[in-house]
C-alpha cells in the first residue's frame, strides 16, 4: 500500500522519469469505480539506463550512511547505562528480523528459486553480522570493558588538543 505522502513522491518520480525519456505512457484505462489509471513502460533508453544503474550498484560498494552508524558516532553523549538498554532492544529486534528472514529462506512461504531469494540472503548475512557486533558491544558494556564518562572524554579532548598543538609547532613554515 502506498501512503499519501509516498504517493506524491511516487508521482514526482514518475514525472521525472517521463521527462527524462526513461518511461513512456503505454495506455490509460478507466474503471467506473476507480480513478483513471495510467500504465507506464520502460523506453529503450530507460532499459539501457536501468542496466547501467544495476551493473554499477552491483559492482561498486558505496558508503551509505544509515541512521545507526550516525547514532553510534554520538553515543558518548549518553551514559553507558543509558546506551545499554537501547542496544539490548536493538539486539532483540535484530533477532526477530533474523527469525523472519530464516522463515522466508526456509521455504515456509511458497518455495522460490534461489535467484529470487538473493536479497533475503544478503539481508540475513548483514543482519547476522550486525547482531553479532551489537551483542559484543552489549557484553562489553555489561562487563565494564567499554565505558566512558564526561571526565574521561574531556581529558581525551584536552590531550588531543595538546597533540595538535605539538604537531603544529613542529611543522616547518610553508
Amino acid at each position: 500500500m502506498v501512503r499519501g505522502t509516498q504517493r506524491a513522491s511516487l508521482y514526482r518520480t514518475i514525472k521525472r522519469l517521463y521527462k527524462a525519456g526513461l518511461v513512456a505512457v503505454r495506455h490509460t484505462e478507466r474503471d467506473e469505480n476507480y480513478p483513471e489509471r495510467t500504465v507506464y513502460e520502460l523506453t529503450d533508453e530507460g532499459r539501457r539506463t536501468l542496466r547501467e544503474w544495476l551493473l554499477a550498484m552491483l559492482g561498486t560498494p558505496r558508503n551509505e550512511f544509515p541512521e545507526f552508524p550516525a547514532a553510534l558516532s554520538f553515543i558518548m553523549l549518553l551514559q553507558p547505562e543509558e546506551a545499554l538498554p537501547a542496544l539490548e532492544r536493538r539486539a532483540a529486534s535484530l533477532r526477530q528480523s533474523l527469525d523472519a528472514l530464516d522463515a522466508a529462506l526456509g521455504g515456509q512461504y511458497d518455495p522460490l528459486p534461489r535467484l529470487f531469494l538473493l536479497e533475503t540472503e544478503y539481508l540475513r548475512a548483514v543482519t547476522t553480522a550486525e547482531l553479532g557486533w551489537v551483542e559484543g558491544i552489549v557484553a562489553d558494556l555489561r562487563s565494564g570493558t567499554l565505558t566512558w564518562s564526561e571526565e574521561e572524554l574531556l581529558a581525551l579532548a584536552r590531550s588531543y588538543q595538546s597533540y595538535q598543538q605539538v604537531m603544529a609547532d613542529t611543522q616547518p613554515p610553508p
